[in-house]
């Protein structure tokens, strides 16, 4: 190798031609065709010859004597057959040198132009031959049917990509689109990629393929693919794209659907009967009554007051779902994977199917159901002197709404006394530490044309309250049942608060906030600990078995003190509470998204109204506020001249609010 040699190379998938310039230890200095200086090691030359061109002639002829060679050579690679070469010579399964290549496909006494030729054909057509420096090797007729396939894979794959990035562009540009129903197998497998891709980002298998669809059709924007299949009737703009992406239905599996079908037909209704070696209490003549919201369907929980020789016998009766979900069958195993009820403002996903939430295990009026009761002694006064929990027979005489009861409080004498229950349970609980947070909350329905509604709901009204803390009771209640008999369960604990702020439940709206900010994380466990918040020395959720798989597990561990049940074991319990925990967090969070959605979309025909805020915290350009009509926080931008501290009320008005994108914007005045 000297300067002025002539040389190739591969750079950007061709071979480009250059003379040498400089050699300084094996890296070369070369002048290329296209008049460009580079340098490389001697590695990397696709083909070297003895060909020379004279340094001396100056720059700009040598590029034009480069191009000269190069345009020679290129134009003797049409009279090379890589295809039919491969015909002759792949039966030999041999490393053939470049001279003998070159001999095979030009007579005569072949020049370097003809072997730089050869390399430039061998590299254009890599599809018969692989090769390694001058050495060129014959693929086999399977490796190269494969290659042949790939390629028709490639160039279906290339054809696919602009017809329906043209087809899209079409339709971002026309008034009325066409409906789905009318596509054609491609079309409709356009708009699953554009769905798969919208929904997953990068971890869809379709995103590589969407993203050049959307680059031929000039979309550059999420808000645009959107816009677009909400326009072609794919999701409605409401749609929850977080139920989509969670797989989320309120469809239930076949099998599923089957097992609840069969297990209405052989119901258990009427008479009590022995369940395990025990007999049903028949509490179907005490008058019960559920109190839940106007909207409600699947009653799990039912409470009764009796005078009973000169005390009170409070009833928490709790729908017996385990008796007819049965461990590990297909209704169970479903209900564990869903882990929870979901209520949007807008959509219901139930954790049991239907016919069973809303009918077999509900609590019906005038309809006999086993039960869980949880039976609590008082005194005149209300104090708790004992309590008993045993499997029962039931039957509901009146289901309330919460403003029903509300309207009652003043004239019933049996919700005046369950108030009262309620009250003295609370200041017990206040007295033993407990965290009273008192937070109105925005209830947020769809009416009828589809727009959202706000009403805003008195948790302490006296039938929330009374619900609240009997519900709570009941929970204490059978968490002492469980503790006392040695039975482990999902029991929930709370260190206490990283700071108190207030005392009882006397703390201001921004207290509240505040506190709730500052409370440390529950845990779930076996074993029976304090719960700081609640102001219990003990805590499991079993009042709910119809809308959360925890307290389904948990009825089940009481059934088998009152031996209807197997236990589960520790080690049992503890699975069960790692793989529901994760799933719970994710109801949590999505209720909690899709509430502030609706509430979003609300705030959109607001624009422009004022509303009272108070101040949580300063950040480094903004406010941290809380709107007091909505609930809900936003950043206010500082103003000149304005200081602010925590606690302040101000005057704002909404400036923008934009749901899909979570956007919420609001200026002082």
């Amino acid at each position: 190798m000297e300067s002025g040699n002539v040389v190739e190379f591969i750079e950007s998938q061709k071979i480009m031609c250059a003379v040498v310039l400089e050699i300084k230890k094996l890296r070369l200095r070369l002048l290329t065709e296209t008049n460009r200086e580079v340098k490389m090691p001697v590695s990397r030359l696709s083909h070297k010859c003895d060909s020379y061109l004279d340094l001396s002639m100056g720059r700009d002829k040598l590029v034009a004597s480069l191009k000269k060679i190069a345009d020679r050579r290129s134009a003797l690679i049409g009279s090379i057959d890589v295809k039919e070469l491969w015909e002759i010579l792949n039966t030999e399964q041999e490393w053939i040198d470049l001279q003998t290549m070159t001999e095979f496909c030009f007579s005569g006494s072949p020049t370097q132009d003809h072997e730089s030729a050869v390399v430039r054909a061998f590299f254009n057509d890599r599809h018969y031959f692989k090769f390694k420096g001058d050495q060129f090797f014959p693929l086999t007729e399977e490796q190269v049917c494969k290659l042949d396939a790939r390629e028709k894979k490639e160039a279906e794959r290339a054809r696919f990509i602009e017809a329906s990035g043209r087809w899209v562009k079409r339709l971002l540009e026309a008034e009325a689109l066409p409906a789905i129903s009318s596509l054609d197998t491609e079309k409709v497998r356009c708009v699953d990629v554009l769905k798969s891709a919208f929904l997953f980002d990068k971890e869809s298998a379709h995103y590589q393929l969407a993203k050049q669809i959307q680059g031929v059709a000039g979309i550059e924007s999420r808000d645009k693919l959107f816009n677009l299949l909400v326009r072609l009737g794919v999701w409605d703009r409401n749609v929850n794209l977080e139920f989509l992406t969670n797989h989320i239905t309120e469809d239930f599996p076949d099998a599923v659907k089957e097992l609840a079908e069969k297990k209405l037909k052989e119901a258990f209704y009427s008479k009590p009967r022995p369940t395990g070696g025990r007999q049903r209490k028949d509490l179907t003549d005490i008058p019960l009554i559920t109190i839940d919201g106007q909207a409600t369907l699947d009653f799990d929980d039912a409470l009764s007051l009796e005078t009973i020789d000169g005390h009170y016998r409070l009833g928490i009766h709790i729908s017996d779902v385990a008796h007819f979900i049965k461990k590990d069958d297909a209704i169970d195993r479903e209900a564990c994977n869903r882990a929870s009820s979901i209520y949007t403002p807008d959509q219901k996903i139930p954790m049991l199917p239907t016919p069973l939430a809303e009918g077999l295990c509900s609590l019906r009026a005038d309809e006999i159901r086993p039960a869980i009761s949880v039976l609590v002694k008082l005194t005149p006064s209300a104090e708790i002197m004992d309590y008993d929990v045993v499997a029962s027979l039931i039957k509901v005489k009146k289901q309330l709404s919460y403003y029903d009861a509300n309207m009652l409080a003043e004239e019933d004498k049996e919700i005046q006394a369950l108030v009262n229950v309620a009250s003295k349970f609370r200041q017990r609980r206040l007295s033993q530490g407990a965290l009273q947070i008192t937070l109105p909350e925005i209830n947020i329905w769809i009416n009828d044309e589809g727009e959202p509604m706000l009403n805003r709901v008195n948790r302490e009204s006296p039938a929330r309250m009374l619900v609240s803390e009997l519900m709570i009771m009941a929970n204490w209640l059978m968490a002492k049942f469980l503790e006392k008999n040695g039975v482990p369960a999902v029991f929930r604990s709370q260190p206490p608060p990283r700071e108190r702020l207030y005392r009882n439940n006397e703390g201001s709206l921004y207290q509240n906030w505040m506190q709730r900010k500052l409370l440390s994380r529950f845990s779930l466990g076996t074993a029976s600990q304090h719960h700081s918040g609640l102001g219990l020395d003990a805590y499991v959720t079993a009042t709910s078995p119809i809308r959360k798989y925890f307290d389904l597990v948990t009825q089940r561990q009481i059934r088998s003190v009152l031996a209807m049940d197997d236990a589960y074991l520790p080690q049992e319990i503890q699975t069960i509470i790692q793989t529901v925990a994760q799933s719970m967090g994710g109801v949590s969070r999505m209720q909690h998204s899709r509430n502030r959605y609706w509430l979003l979309k609300y705030l959109e025909k607001k624009t422009g109204e004022k509303t009272e805020a108070v101040v949580l915290g300063r950040r480094r350009n903004s406010y941290l506020i809380l709107l007091k009509e909505y609930m809900v926080e936003c950043s206010l931008p500082l103003s000149q001249g304005i200081e602010l501290k925590p606690e302040d009320l101000v005057q704002v008005t909404l400036q923008h609010a934009n749901a899909r994108n979570d956007m919420l914007s609001v200026y002082i005045g």
